[in-house]
């Protein structure tokens, strides 16, 4: 029975150690879909994490603004001793004396002209403008990352191609040794057979590599510690390609209103505007109130005597909580702190600041015109990509016909095999064209629509 229980016990260790590699196997098998890595990159990335901590920088220099609206607490306490004569009239006294004194203060800014409010609001510009930097960043790699997608099944799709040339020379190849073993076609045929084939295969290993090559460069955009395992979802990609859905007017007029980089530059123009704005309470006075308590304490180290009262008792000192509850007093002040002259520097900074709003300006224009010019540019790439995707269509279509004639010419004996690879290797390229050409279009054409808002997706 013991016995029996054991073999159970260890039959389910088994299971368990089985099922456990089994999901191993099924995780390191995971292929990633183009959201995925899109989603992972722009939470992984160095430099997006980098711009995350600027933004957060921000947050916290918002925050110091808005506290500038609180008062400024402080206390302090001293203790001091002194020892030796002090003069009394015409002669001296011995004065050794311990003395402690404690105080709480408060300052408060009652007027500047809105100083505070008008840093609280440059520095919420500010934050703006780090916060559209973050999604500036997550667009450049999401970009990134869908071409490189793309282009690992661009490279697939080719090895498809390959195959596919790879099967039609060996059968090319299977049948010229036949025809050479029973004496119908001549020794040379078998060898250039041969030889076609082994171009194939080459042709084949170099597209897996350049999947491999493609799928190491994905894993590097992420960033990932090991790129070994990493491989990505296939997409069919239909053949009918869809045309652009908006006109460039539309694609611009979308792209200047939510485009990050745009955002931030227009965000950095207020902030401009803001500081000019702070600068300009410099030449404003300041009005401070302040409130504040204390006490103090002395003690005669040569006695503990201050003095005889009117009775003639001698009056003894009174110890620390004594002379704190005695010496206890309040004292509130405002102070107004009128700006004269200060060497020119306020009148300075103030033209510092509209300069800076004028290079704000200049950069809007200059992310606008980076925009317009990316817009047009993956417009100009759609139209070419689509017509050279359409010619690439009509060329394969022809090449295709050719190997077809040249196939049967040379199984009718009329042509040579070397007419059968040279419309083989036409084919394979024409082939190769289109695919290239699809992918092409593919990507101006969702680089377009991104530009217009439409997420990346495939």
């Amino acid at each position: 029975m013991v016995r029996l229980i054991l073999k159970i016990i260890n039959m389910k260790k088994v299971w368990i150690i089985v099922f456990g590699l089994s999901y191993l196997g099924l995780s390191a098998q995971k292929k990633w879909s183009l959201r995925e890595c899109v989603d992972y990159a722009v939470e992984h990335n160095l430099q997006v994490i980098q711009n995350q901590y600027s933004k957060q920088i921000q947050d916290s220099n918002l925050k110091i603004a808005k506290n500038q609206y609180l008062p400024s607490v402080s206390g302090s306490m001293s203790n001091s001793v002194s020892f030796g004569q002090t003069s009394f009239g015409t002669g001296s006294l011995r004065n050794d004396r311990f003395s402690n004194s404690a105080n709480l203060g408060a300052d408060i800014l009652l007027y500047n002209n809105g100083r505070l409010e008008k840093t609280i609001r440059k520095t919420q510009f500010d934050v703006e403008a780090s916060q559209y930097d973050v999604e500036t960043i997550k667009n450049d790699i999401s970009l990134q990352i869908a071409q490189q997608y793309l282009t690992t099944l661009l490279n697939r799709e080719i090895v498809k191609i390959s195959e596919s040339a790879v099967e039609n020379a060996q059968k090319q190849y299977d049948r010229a040794k036949i025809t050479t073993q029973v004496g119908t076609t001549a020794q040379t045929i078998l060898a250039e057979a041969e030889a076609a084939l082994a171009r194939e295969k080459q042709n084949l290993k170099t597209a897996e590599i350049n999947v491999g090559r493609s799928l190491f460069a994905m894993a590097q955009l992420l960033q990932l510690p090991d790129y070994k395992d990493f491989d990505v979802e296939y997409v069919e990609v239909p053949d009918q390609l869809q045309p652009q859905l908006k006109s460039v007017d539309e694609v611009l007029t979308t792209a200047f209103e939510n485009q990050p980089q745009v955002k931030a530059a227009e965000s950095r123009i207020n902030s401009a505007i803001a500081q000019t704005e702070v600068s300009k309470t410099a030449f404003w006075p300041t009005l401070t109130g302040s409130v504040g308590i204390g006490s103090f304490y002395n003690n005669l180290l040569t006695t503990n005597t201050t003095g005889i009262d009117s009775a003639g008792n001698l009056v003894l000192e009174r110890n620390l909580f004594g002379q704190y509850k005695d010496n206890f007093g309040q004292q509130a002040s405002i102070s107004l702190n009128v700006p004269i002259f200060n060497k020119g520097i306020t009148r300075l900074q103030v033209e510092q600041s509209k300069i800076n709003e004028s290079v704000a300006k200049i950069t809007l224009e200059q992310q606008k015109q980076t925009v317009r010019q990316n817009v047009q540019k993956a417009q100009f790439d759609v139209d070419a990509n689509f017509e050279t995707f359409l010619s690439a269509v009509e060329t394969e279509k022809s090449t295709k016909l050719a190997l077809e004639f040249a196939d049967k010419s040379y199984t009718a004996g009329r042509t040579t095999i070397y007419d059968v690879n040279v419309a083989r290797n036409n084919y394979a390229n024409a082939q190769g064209s289109v695919a290239q050409a699809k992918y092409n279009y593919l990507f101006s054409l969702k680089l377009l629509n991104f530009y217009a808002g439409i997420p990346l997706a495939l």
